[in-house]
């Protein structure tokens, strides 16, 4: 099973993205874009996920961090979403200039 993406529309402003089956790494950049696209609100249903790897939580995270609602979310990815959002940014230093630089998780 792959994932699917429902858009539902809630009046002008507001759009439910309904996700389903198994969010995987190669699934992540076009849920990015999906939100990205979003003028308005926007919420996540995860109810029907039944699978993510760490890309795929990584990316909920940062849109949980950015506002965006986390519907219906199952218990086990709750739990990884949380413990992602607690993690440290990581700073790196450009070899070349000394500079450093955060290392987001996405």
């Amino acid at each position: 099973m792959s994932c699917r993406i429902e858009r539902l529309v809630l009046g002008e402003d507001f759009a439910v993205l309904r996700v389903s089956g198994r969010i995987h790494g190669e699934h992540v950049d076009t849920l990015r874009e999906l939100v990205g696209r979003e003028k308005g609100g926007v919420a996540l249903d995860l109810e029907e996920v039944i699978l993510v790897d760490r890309e795929a939580v990584m990316l909920l995270a940062h849109c949980e961090a950015n506002g965006i609602e986390l519907r219906n979310c199952p218990a086990y990815i709750r739990e990884w979403v949380a413990r992602e959002r607690t993690r440290p940014v990581r700073r790196i230093s450009d070899q070349k200039t000394g500079e450093g630089h955060d290392i987001e998780n996405l």
